[in-house]
């Protein structure tokens, strides 16, 4: 919840600083040429490059932990939670750029896309893996000891191979039993029993 709440707070302040109309006299002309505008950035000089550069870059950047805090899922691929949260981000910009087209005083510019995408990009590379796995080691660290430390284990020091999984059990989050639904063995038969005269 604490995800989604700070996700919220976080697009409405990404859409108070980027699509407010901007008082002006002139605009440069919309940029739909990859990596133009950041080549012009370049030419400006680094302190100025600079700027402009890490603006694009940490604009959609909590995107790449809100997003993921918000899915709340611990057991993900990172390949796979990498792929979704960046097209979340990039999708979430280019709705930006497209509604920037109708405020006065913005202009369109694909470069931003790319540095939003970067920024989600380096965000969720540089959290996100790391907490995952720091959060199952808090949830699961606790059965693995207890196994370990029950007597009559069985399964070559396999963790959770021991009696509670040999019973048709495994630990579940918090250590409770749960059942599995594999098979349990033949079925009972009953036998025929006659019918009276």
């Amino acid at each position: 919840m604490a995800g989604l709440v700070l996700l919220f707070v976080h697009l409405v302040l990404v859409g108070w600083l980027t699509l407010r109309p901007l008082d002006v006299t002139w605009v440069t002309a919309a940029n739909l040429e990859p990596l133009a505008g950041i080549k012009a950035d370049l030419a400006m000089g680094p302190a100025e490059a600079v700027r402009r550069i890490a603006e694009g870059l940490l604009l959609l950047a909590p995107l790449g932990v809100l997003l993921p805090l918000a899915d709340a899922r611990l057991d993900v691929s990172p390949w796979a939670s990498l792929v979704r949260t960046v097209s979340a981000g990039a999708l979430v910009s280019l709705g930006i750029e497209l509604l920037q087209t109708a405020v006065p005083g913005r202009v369109v510019d694909v470069d931003a896309v790319l540095l939003n995408a970067t920024g989600v990009a380096l965000a969720h590379l540089a959290v996100v893996p790391a907490w995952r796995a720091r959060l199952r080691r808090r949830l699961y660290g606790t059965e693995v000891r207890m196994d370990a430390a029950r007597p009559g284990r069985t399964g070559g020091g396999r963790p959770g191979a021991g009696r509670g999984s040999a019973a048709g059990g495994r630990r579940g989050r918090g250590g409770a039993l749960l059942r599995e639904d594999g098979p349990q063995g033949a079925t009972p038969r009953i036998p025929r029993v006659g019918i009276a005269p």
